[in-house]
């Protein structure tokens, strides 16, 4: 890590215990770049899929699943969340759904998509079918989704548009125009 920034940001994900490693910076064809990334081996929820990602990201994530996603899990659904399912970080791709062929966040490992939690009494609440499931799963989601406007500068779910109606997309990019969060 080079930057000031950076190094701050690992301080502070090392002062709450969040284990990670470093990985390289690269550049790719296409304009993709992982810079300053790391690598999360453990935060207290066991997570799949979870590839390189800027470190702002992983401070946001982690924050979000300590501090939403377990309490809202005990007080929605009664049970332990034991992992969230993602379906990863850098892709080196365009924004999905855009004509416009702008990189998207995935393509700097700025953006993380969730996609389901399981619960410990075995229950596995999805993005797909839970956003219109029960009320107590609707709420649950609902929550995580609120949440995470707070901690992420762009957070998108399944009523955004139909490319994000089986997951939230999280990344750290805020609004062009005005510098706040972009929350649908």
């Amino acid at each position: 890590m080079t930057s000031q920034n950076a190094r701050q940001c690992l301080a502070g994900l090392k002062s709450k215990s969040v284990r990670f490693a470093g990985l390289p910076s690269k550049s790719f064809d296409g304009g993709c770049r992982m810079i300053d990334t790391i690598k999360l081996m453990d935060f207290g929820t066991q997570t799949t899929n979870l590839g390189a990602m800027t470190c702002p990201l992983a401070s946001s994530f982690t924050d979000w699943a300590r501090f939403a996603v377990v309490p809202a899990a005990k007080k929605y659904l009664g049970s332990e969340v034991v992992k969230i399912e993602t379906m990863g970080t850098f892709n080196c791709r365009a924004i999905a759904g855009s004509r416009s062929g702008r990189l998207s966040e995935h393509a700097f490992a700025n953006a993380v998509d969730v996609s389901a939690f399981v619960l410990r009494d075995g229950r596995r609440v999805s993005v797909l079918n839970g956003w219109r499931g029960s009320s107590e799963e609707r709420a649950f989601l609902r929550r995580l989704h609120q949440s995470a406007c707070k901690r992420f500068g762009t957070v998108l779910g399944p009523d955004y548009n139909a490319a994000h109606a089986n997951h939230f997309h999280f990344d750290m990019a805020k609004s062009m125009s005005n510098g706040t969060a972009y929350c649908r």
